[in-house]
């Protein structure tokens, strides 16, 4: 029997690449995202893969396209909390109130909304358990200069892995959390052209191929229950991140 998992931010980036390895591995995956069109484009007509488009900010819709993937498979093995935003960077007395919330907002509220909508199904599904897997970032360690509002939401995503992972051990849920690092993909492509550094210099930064990334999200989903990688690291070798140098 196949296994389930739902990911968000399903339509581009390390959702997309994630999502086409799951289904190439013979999950069935459930894309959920905002813009249809995208989450279609992911699933390139796979008959494993259900388009759930849905704004993770949205707690009733959430609840609903969930729901619809319960309903669909009979079960929900696993959650790659994945959607996030970034605004530009800046020195935090430039970076505006609106800015700070819609980060906060979809990538902390939004993570919190998916994981809880996940992790009540998990909990009452026979038998009951599955997993989460947190998409932090290395943010969620060292921040990258004018990075406030992204970095304080990749902190608390950190909080937020940990207090699943108690929350769910009663229920065989494992909760872990994936931290990124240059992984190339849109938003990252800046990097490749210069990037602010923390001396004030623009610098050109290592990147990898984001199926690196991908594969390292299905090593822990497939995982038994009984193991769990609390956190892992995936990063290009020599980007600048120990010491930020």
């Amino acid at each position: 029997m196949s296994k389930t998992i739902l990911i968000t931010g399903g339509g581009g980036g390390v959702g997309r690449s994630t999502a086409r390895t799951f289904l190439e591995a013979g999950w069935k995956v459930g894309l959920v995202g905002r813009r249809a069109g995208a989450l279609e484009e992911t699933a390139d007509g796979h008959h494993n893969a259900l388009i759930l488009p849905c704004d993770v900010t949205d707690e009733d819709a959430v609840d609903a396209c969930f729901g619809q993937a319960r309903d669909a498979w009979g079960r929900v093995d696993a959650l790659f909390n994945n959607a996030g935003v970034n605004v530009a960077a800046g020195p935090i007395d430039e970076v505006s109130v609106d800015d700070w919330r819609d980060v906060i907002n979809v990538n902390l509220t939004g993570s919190f909304i998916a994981a809880r909508a996940a992790f009540a199904i998990m909990r009452a599904q026979d038998p009951k358990g599955g997993r989460i897997i947190n998409n932090g970032s290395v943010s969620a360690y060292v921040p990258r200069w004018g990075s406030g509002p992204y970095t304080a939401s990749k902190h608390a995503i950190t909080g937020l892995t940990r207090s699943i992972s108690l929350d769910g051990r009663p229920h065989n849920i494992a909760c872990g959390q994936i931290d990124i690092g240059n992984a190339l993909t849109d938003m990252a492509e800046k990097m490749t052209r210069g990037v602010p550094q923390a001396d004030g210099s623009i610098a050109v930064e290592p990147v990898m191929d984001v199926a690196h990334v991908a594969r390292s999200v299905l090593y822990m989903a497939d995982l038994p229950l009984e193991a769990n990688v609390q956190f892992m690291t995936v990063m290009a070798t020599n980007m600048p991140y120990i010491g930020r140098g």
